[in-house]
């Protein structure tokens, strides 16, 4: 394997296991507020390492410019839309988790 193949593949697996604990972070979390922040952060991260692994690996002009901008919407889109849910949840008046509210489910 050439350098470039194996730097797409490291690439690949780490936008993967973002993915992953994005997804994770999204099961696992307890309210919207910290769900929120696991979608767009470990989610746009894990996005973006896997669409920069395909536009390597494709290689070509037109895709590789594809590949670009679409790095550039989900930089843009993710958090945007994160920091609208959760705007819209404090206005809505939920209120985050704390510690206190966890003590008598354990």
């Amino acid at each position: 394997m050439t350098p470039l193949e194996w730097g797409i593949v490291a690439l690949a697996l780490v936008g993967a296991f973002f993915g992953g604990v994005a997804a994770l972070g999204i099961l696992r979390l307890p309210d919207i507020y910290t769900r929120a922040h696991a979608a767009s952060k470990s989610d746009t991260l894990g996005a973006v390492l896997t669409i920069a692994a395909v536009g390597f690996a494709l290689q070509t002009d037109l895709s590789t410019i594809k590949a670009v901008f679409l790095l550039t919407f989900m930089f843009t889109t993710n958090p945007t839309a994160a920091h609208a849910i959760a705007r819209a949840a404090q206005e809505q008046g939920i209120e985050p988790w704390t510690v206190e509210d966890g003590e008598g489910e354990r």
